[in-house]
């Protein structure tokens, strides 16, 4: 075995090296009820801007806080008598016209964390701030079900990686930019060995193991590229990363990839300076991207299938920097988005930007209410088994 085929194998297998009790007390399947609908999470990594994003243009507190980077109001597409989307953010504000957004305002959590990391490990395990888990929301939908009842492509993300989001304590996603490339790499002979050879190992729990969750990745890998094979999407997706992750998102909807959740990222969102140029180039890319995917779903009469969540990890201090920027802050908005949506508008009321706290936002909607909502409403499954504890539901599907 080659470097190459080294790294391959032992990335595939990470996991099983970290959970020697796959084999045990499976869970009780709670998708019986799951009908085919889809979760799309749209992650904005850095901490995007939410008052430059949805932008309270009555407010004068807000121009007298960022004189130089508040967003004017006769440049912006006005929501209502209070909000309007950014300037870039055209298609977004289109598919808000059609009834297929709703916007969630001052979205956060108690004691909140301003560290990138920390931050986003709590978002993506759905933890309280003094919580420190090693599973993600996702990777313990997977694990919900019997160990053997869900392949890793129930759940994909398109990156090189998987993140915590999608790990669990037995069952992870499949993490994969290009499923042609993967797929090439699953026929290495050494690949080839492990899945002749299952099963053959059945006295020895570890080696067993091991090989089980190669084959299945293996299984999965292949079963995604075959599945990008039947559709090829004619939809003029924006020539950007997310652009390209949603177009694969959509052929492989189209194409019947059983496929529950599907994760995508855009990073560079940490303004510190400068902040107007680099913010309107991100959320143009972002709105462009997910109205081009909405309107190719809706084409095909996939769009009341899917449900779309946009969130970043923190919003911005309300205050701008020296540097035509802002720092670290805490509460922000987010976006679901979709044809299923039975209260699309305005969710969490305006930004209180005469009662900070510490020169913050302060939150009104835990951000783990919002997986409950997916959850419970849209995906029809137990939050409580999901998150430890019974969260609030939006009342949005």
């Amino acid at each position: 075995m080659n470097r190459r085929q080294f790294l391959f194998t032992s990335g595939m297998a990470s996991a099983a090296m970290m959970a020697p009790g796959f084999l045990l007390n499976a869970r009780p399947n709670l998708f019986g009820k799951y009908k085919g609908k889809i979760l799309v999470v749209v992650q904005l990594s850095g901490g995007n801007d939410g008052l430059n994003t949805v932008i309270p243009y009555r407010d004068d507190t807000y121009y007298k806080l960022r004189p130089t980077i508040g967003i004017k109001a006769d440049i912006a597409h006005k929501l209502n008598d209070d909000l309007a989307f950014h300037p870039k953010m055209i298609g977004l504000n289109a598919l808000f016209d059609d009834g297929l957004v709703n916007v969630i305002n001052n979205v956060g959590y108690p004691n909140p964390d301003r560290s990138h990391f920390r931050s986003m490990d709590i978002w993506q395990t759905a933890s309280k701030s003094s919580e420190y888990l090693t599973t993600g929301w996702i990777g313990r939908l997977l694990d919900a079900q019997c160990p053997d009842c869900a392949p890793s492509y129930t759940a994909i993300e398109l990156d090189g990686t998987l993140s915590l989001a999608m790990r669990g304590e037995k069952m992870k996603g499949l993490a994969l930019t290009d499923p042609a490339k993967t797929a090439k790499l699953t026929s290495l002979p050494s690949i080839e060995v492990s899945m002749e050879h299952q099963g053959d190992h059945y006295d020895e729990p570890q080696v067993e193991y091991l090989q089980k969750t190669i084959v299945e990745s293996v299984s999965s890998v292949r079963y995604v590229h075959e599945h990008q094979k039947k559709w090829s999407s004619t939809a003029a997706y924006p020539v950007t990363s997310i652009g390209r992750h949603l177009k694969m998102v959509a052929e492989l909807i189209q194409s019947g990839c059983e496929t529950m959740v599907y994760y995508v990222s855009l990073g560079g969102f940490d303004t510190h300076a400068m902040q107007p140029g680099t913010q309107s180039r991100l959320l143009e890319q972002y709105s462009q991207a997910v109205k081009v995917f909405c309107d190719d779903l809706k084409a095909h009469q996939k769009l009341e299938d899917v449900a779309i969540l946009t969130f970043s990890e923190f919003g911005r201090r309300v205050k701008e920097n020296a540097g035509k920027g802002t720092d670290h802050g805490s509460a922000n908005c987010a976006f679901l988005i979709g044809g299923g949506l039975k209260r699309p508008g305005f969710t969490g009321g305006l930004p209180n930007l005469g009662d900070l706290d510490d020169g913050d936002l302060k939150y009104k909607i835990d951000f783990r209410d919002i997986y409950a909502t997916l959850l419970e409403e849209w995906l029809e499954i137990d939050s409580q088994q999901i998150m430890s504890e019974k969260n609030a539901t939006l009342k949005l599907f």
